[in-house]
């Protein structure tokens, strides 16, 4: 048990590099911008433009800073103790070899539980390590060893499991880290110029002279450029990414591998249109979106379904509205229940069956 022991310990330690790496990097850029840009490249006749300079950048630092020091350091939430087994039946189950007859027990334990997903051949999702049923978008995560709810990805660049307690301050990272590296990248593109053109002359008979001082600093600030157009263009791409994940109301782990539902696989099972979407992860105050507080709505245990998959070549069939409340003896978090009555109101008009028919 001790070398696993150290050899955990070790993991964990080794598992903050990428971090420390980035907050070298933003350190750096920091002294690179403010010291030797705006003080000792940045000539004195431009105070206007180097005072909006500082303004602009400073708090674009602050709200990146922020925004990933919450992504960090938010822990994953569990699944609450009401998807644990039974003493009893946690007992029968680990003495029962077979599957089916595990399968049995795990169905009268969740008969009581909000689940409407299972695995794919359409089994109870249970976590062996943890001992819990898994709830809706639940995952297990090999490199936090725990289950964490709406579980998205890890992310070796915060050493956190991104999911639903983060999500919101993941998206903001993501996007304040791609505004502080334009607006270094835009401001440093003249300077740059500048600087690898007197470098370029360095060799020239004829050189003409610089108005930029020809010191250590250049150095500074045509490697701060690179820097910010490299992280500026990888940035962009996962952001963007995510931007289309929150707006389909899917994680990464859904966009690879589309949710099971009782009646199958449906890749928008948890889409409530793009505004809803949105409102799920950013919550429904909107002077709250760019700060890096928790605004999300729900527990993270119970999200709202599109429990009936319209097929245009079928009847269309559209349940009563008790239906979004089918194996759930227990009322929904507040905010869930927002979201359902929401849901159930924009859908008055379909309280009417419509059979779709091939005569005319």
């Amino acid at each position: 048990m001790a070398p696993s022991h150290v050899l955990r310990c070790c993991q964990r330690g080794l598992a903050w590099i990428p971090v420390i790496f980035i907050a070298l990097v933003v350190c750096w850029s920091y002294y690179a911008y403010v010291v030797e840009l705006c003080i000792f490249t940045i000539p004195s006749t431009g105070e206007k433009s180097k005072f909006i300079y500082l303004v602009v950048f400073h708090l674009s630092f602050v709200m990146f800073v922020w925004s990933y020091w919450k992504t960090i350091f938010t822990r994953p939430v569990n699944p609450s103790k009401e998807f644990c087994l039974p003493k009893a039946e946690k007992e029968q189950y680990e003495k029962e070899e077979r599957p089916e007859t595990q399968q049995e027990i795990l169905k009268r334990a969740a008969s009581s539980l909000p689940l409407y997903t299972r695995t794919g051949a359409g089994a109870i999702r249970y976590c062996d390590r943890c001992q819990v049923i898994k709830p809706d978008r639940c995952h297990h995560c090999s490199a936090c060893d725990m289950c964490v709810l709406k579980m998205d990805h890890h992310c070796p660049w915060v050493n956190n499991c991104v999911g639903f307690s983060n999500y919101k301050f993941f998206i903001l990272f993501l996007a304040y880290s791609l505004v502080y590296c334009l607006f270094i990248a835009a401001t440093v593109l003249q300077y740059f110029i500048k600087f690898w053109t007197l470098c370029r002359r360095k060799s020239a008979e004829n050189c003409p002279k610089s108005e930029l001082p020809d010191s250590h600093a250049k150095f500074h600030v045509l490697f701060l450029f690179f820097v910010a157009a490299m992280f500026c263009i990888s940035i962009l791409s996962l952001f963007t990414y995510h931007l289309w994940l929150v707006g389909k109301n899917r994680s990464t782990i859904e966009a690879f591998r589309a949710p099971v539902f009782r009646n199958g696989p449906d890749k928008n099972g948890f889409s409530l249109g793009f505004t809803k979407n949105i409102v799920q992860v950013f919550g429904d105050q909107k002077k709250y979106w760019p700060l890096p507080i928790f605004t999300s709505q729900g527990d993270g245990l119970i999200f709202p379904t599109r429990l009936v998959t319209t097929d245009p070549e079928q009847p269309t069939v559209v349940l009563p509205p008790n239906s979004f409340r089918c194996g759930q003896p227990s009322p929904p978090s507040e905010s869930q229940n927002r979201l359902l009555c929401d849901n159930l109101q924009a859908n008055d008009h379909l309280e009417i069956v419509t059979v779709k028919s091939g005569k005319p």
